[in-house]
């Protein structure tokens, strides 16, 4: 697939088939791929912790109010913000973002599913992780993303919306 059918392609992929694991280098790639998105003033503030723990990941179904389908994924990416390694104020959502796009992308590539379920800004959310994790208080948790193989298919909606775009006035 190229890489503008695999952007057109990608889906939020919410039921998985429970009993299948993913090799560790596969997710090794999968991060690897996230660690280069753009990053304000290379800052790359970006932390991971990786699940697969079975108990872990069917807490974090029970506490997490959009995440039920974790109990079914192979394994769980909990992308965070290392604010020790801040160097521009007020950009880690832009760089964790493009990161977790990144990730996205890439679990599509490997042909598995994947949901970013969102923790910041919600503190109700980000405590979830930092308890369950212990994670300390330079470490904001940003981003839950469920990874396993489908258990459904997505159909392909037409998404361009060619009145959205303005070019800048030409006469």
């Amino acid at each position: 697939m190229n890489f503008i059918d695999l952007i057109l392609a990608r889906r939020s992929i919410r039921k998985f088939i429970s009993d299948k694991t993913v090799d560790d280098e596969i997710i090794k790639t999968i991060i690897k791929c996230g660690m280069y998105a753009p990053s304000a003033r290379n800052q790359r503030m970006w932390q991971f912790v990786v699940i697969t723990n079975k108990e872990l990941l069917n807490k974090i179904a029970e506490l997490h109010p959009n995440a039920g389908m974790t109990k079914d994924c192979s394994f769980g990416i909990l992308v965070c913000a290392d604010m020790n390694l801040q160097k521009s104020d007020g950009f880690f959502q832009q760089d964790l973002g493009a990161c977790v796009q990144n990730i996205l992308l890439a679990v599509h590539s490997f042909d598995l599913g994947a949901v970013w379920t969102g923790v910041y800004p919600r503190q109700d959310r980000m405590n979830i992780f930092i308890d369950l994790f212990r994670l300390p208080q330079n470490i904001i948790p940003f981003a839950f993303i469920p990874v396993g193989y489908p258990n459904e298919q997505k159909e392909f909606p037409e998404r361009f919306e060619e009145e959205k775009i303005h070019f800048e006035c030409r006469r």
